[in-house]
């Protein structure tokens, strides 16, 4: 059986903890044989631990906070995240980032916390799970100034332009895709720079609930992105890079796993 690592899926959403135990078996069905559960805040962090210690065979998770939540940092958030950061569940601070485009938080406040989280991860000798929208100039910025002391980055669903891809990959950063490839209106420029990452830095996600493929053959009737999808976008982006699935997912798997610590 092919097997899969989907580096990002929110399984803390109520969307999927609803029925969370028939949502991990349709993934480990479809061979995705670990998620990394993506914590988004210090509270969503915790129970993303939770799960991963319910389900230790098939999660680990991130640690961090999202840039939508930059404003709700505090005093003591430094010390809780190095806390939640101490459990062996926890593979990578994150997700941690900037996102212009809502500005959900202030930028100047969603910079701090970029800078203060990215300090954690050096010091701890973790990785990164970063995102990046409408931000990128301010955000590679950043990541050049801690490049040296990080010990790996990786771009979460990576939707950017060609410019930026190739300064993430001069950073040498990891690059996650998710279904945004396998969108006919939104995904054309995706499917094209996806040959330009190598072989060793390309990893995939779901990102679920979000981002529910838009060429599955059959769509869930709830319109909700799952896990047990990965393999679709893993074949969709085999397709655009001109390799056989089995090639594509091997590739993707031996990273994830390296990335992870899994």
């Amino acid at each position: 059986m092919t097997l899969y690592v989907d580096i990002g899926v929110n399984l803390t959403n109520k969307s999927l903890m609803r029925d969370l135990d028939s949502v991990i078996h349709r993934a480990r069905d479809a061979g995705v044989e670990h998620m990394v559960v993506t914590g988004t805040h210090l509270k969503e962090s915790a129970k993303a631990i939770q799960l991963c210690e319910q389900y230790p065979q098939t999660l680990v998770c991130t640690a961090g906070v999202h840039p939508h939540h930059a404003s709700d940092w505090h005093a003591s958030s430094e010390d809780s995240l190095r806390e939640l950061a101490t459990h062996a569940s926890v593979r990578a601070i994150g997700e941690t980032g900037l996102d212009f485009n809502r500005n959900y938080s202030p930028r100047e406040a969603q910079i701090e916390v970029f800078h203060r989280q990215l300090n954690i991860a050096a010091s701890i000798k973790k990785p990164v799970f970063t995102h990046q929208r409408d931000a990128h100039q301010e955000f590679v910025s950043i990541i050049r100034e801690h490049r040296d002391s990080l010990a790996k980055v990786v771009i979460h669903c990576f939707t950017d332009t060609r410019s930026a891809l190739l300064d993430y990959l001069d950073l040498d950063c990891h690059i996650g895709i998710t279904g945004w490839i396998c969108d006919e209106r939104r995904g054309l420029d995706l499917q094209q720079l996806v040959k330009l990452i190598p072989d060793n830095r390309l990893m995939v996600e779901t990102d679920a609930p979000y981002l529910l493929p838009r060429n599955l053959p059959t769509k869930p009737v709830n319109r909700i992105n799952e896990p047990a999808y990965l393999p679709h976008i893993l074949h969709t982006i085999a397709y655009h890079q001109n390799k056989t699935v089995s090639q594509l997912a091997n590739e993707c798997l031996n990273t994830s796993r390296q990335f992870f610590d899994i």
